[in-house]
């Protein structure tokens, strides 16, 4: 990019939000799993949404890629820049304003650099909940999260982002602005013009605020961690809690044991929750809008009628606070843990709950046939389907070696994922990690749809070029 052009969008934001230094720039090209280093000659900090509008009227005039960027958490590589140095970042952390609560309509109107966190402490100090949680919260922003229609743990009783969201504001490539603030929960007025950028990784425009649904917050809530023998007891397991529950059951998390052991060898500050190990786990968290007794009872029956079933070989229920925070410490630490013991393989994939304990063993069956050391460290949202499906290096074994095979893994755990008509990514998005996968795998009819919407509204192609489709 010449200095000229540089000078041009540097005028919109101001020299002070526009950062050209390597030293200041490089945050910016490296994200969390070091996979996809990238390189930009420019970072945008837009501070209002005409300023966002004129950087892009300026990309589609001078055909200048634009990346736009959140709290750059992603894991597949959506947010980041590619290595040519050709691809400017589109910052949206100064856009971090909560515009409005309103308590009669439930909503919180946001802009997309406000963070997780900041968004639940605003739901909180208004009496609310907003219910997206993802380990990341402190730094992932809302407009990220859109963009890859996030998930997280909440989504079981909540839904995903894409549900959490009643109106978006959004800059096309244009530099038009697409106002659809709207807090309405039923809209027939044609298209629904919202979903098409949510999950869409701004490959279609930049959403700059989005109004977001909150709840009353719960009365009562309780964990409980529980020990049982296989995934096919913990599918039995979620039946009972989801018939007994309903609406109520706001998590069930399932993990196999070498997950737990990654987590107690290496995070500090935790420790087993029962008495003894067992094959499977399972964290349940209970939430009545009643009262606490409530929301007691109805998990002391799960439980019991686990146990009375055979489904339960152990179990513990939090005593306060404290020791909930520290059961969800340990489901929520498995994914850093894994770093420690080597090189690992992740999946990120959904399947038909009742399918999770045959995709588990045919999975488990594929990847052994290819690494027999390998170590299955298997952990995820249940109740949703969906399955971080991770592989770590044998004991012992060399790391570049089991890097090596990683499409061939991928691959054959996908066939397994396709098999069952699941999904190769339910939560994280699809980035540069599994965008070639997509448009190889899709029915050439979806592909071909989506290529023709990228083409509607990105008609130069300067939105987030080479991710997704």
């Amino acid at each position: 990019m010449d200095a000229k052009l540089i000078e041009r969008f540097a005028a919109i934001v101001g020299a002070r939000h526009a950062l050209t230094d390597p030293a200041e720039t490089a945050p910016f090209v490296i994200e969390p799993r070091g996979l996809w280093p990238g390189a930009t000659p420019l970072v945008l900090r837009p501070g209002s949404v005409a300023e966002v509008a004129a950087i892009l009227r300026l990309a589609s005039e001078t055909r200048t890629p634009i990346v736009p960027q959140g709290g750059n958490t992603g894991l597949v590589g959506g947010q980041m820049p590619d290595a040519s140095g050709r691809e400017v970042v589109l910052s949206l952390s100064r856009l971090n304003a909560v515009r409005e609560i309103d308590i009669a309509s439930n909503t919180i109107t946001a802009e997309a650099g406000v963070t997780l966190h900041a968004l639940h402490e605003a739901a909180d100090a208004a009496g609310r909940l907003f219910p997206l949680s993802l380990a990341s919260q402190g730094t992932a922003q809302i407009g990220g999260n859109l963009s890859s229609n996030a998930g997280g743990t909440g989504v079981l009783a909540y839904g995903n982002a894409r549900e959490l969201c009643l109106g978006v504001e959004v800059v096309l490539p244009t530099g038009e602005v697409l106002d659809d603030l709207r807090k309405l929960k039923k809209d027939n007025t044609g298209y629904d013009l919202k979903n098409l950028f949510v999950g869409a990784e701004g490959t279609l425009g930049v959403i700059t605020a989005a109004v977001l649904r909150l709840y009353p917050k719960p009365k009562g809530r309780e964990v409980a961690w529980v020990g049982l023998e296989s995934p096919e007891a913990a599918l039995s397991l979620f039946s009972l809690a989801s018939d007994r529950a309903g609406s109520s059951l706001t998590a069930f998390e399932l993990m196999i044991d070498e997950s737990l052991a990654f987590v107690l060898r290496h995070i500090p500050g935790t420790a087993a929750p029962l008495g003894s190990s067992h094959p499977w786990h399972v964290l349940i968290e209970i939430s009545s809008g009643r009262s606490a007794e409530d929301a007691r009872a109805l998990i002391e029956e799960i439980l019991g009628e686990g146990f009375e079933a055979g489904l339960v070989t152990d179990a513990t229920l939090a005593a306060s606070l404290a020791q909930a925070e520290g059961l969800w410490k340990l489901r929520e630490s498995m994914s850093d843990s894994q770093r420690h013991e080597g090189a690992s393989i992740k999946h990120d994939i959904s399947v038909p709950v009742a399918a999770i304990p045959d995709f588990i063993r045919e999975a488990w069956q594929a990847v052994v046939k290819i690494e027999p050391g390998a170590r299955l460290v298997a952990f995820g949202h249940m109740g949703d389907g969906n399955l971080h499906y991770n592989i770590s290096q044998p004991v012992g074994g060399a790391s570049a070696a089991f890097l090596a095979r990683y499409r061939e893994v991928n691959d054959a755990v996908h066939a397994v994922v396709r098999a069952y008509r699941g999904s190769i990514s339910a939560e994280h998005g699809i980035g540069r990690m599994k965008r070639d996968e997509l448009i190889a795998t899709a029915p050439p009819v979806a592909t071909d749809l989506m290529r023709r919407i990228k083409a509607a509204f990105d008609p130069a192609g300067i939105m987030n070029p080479d991710k997704m489709i």
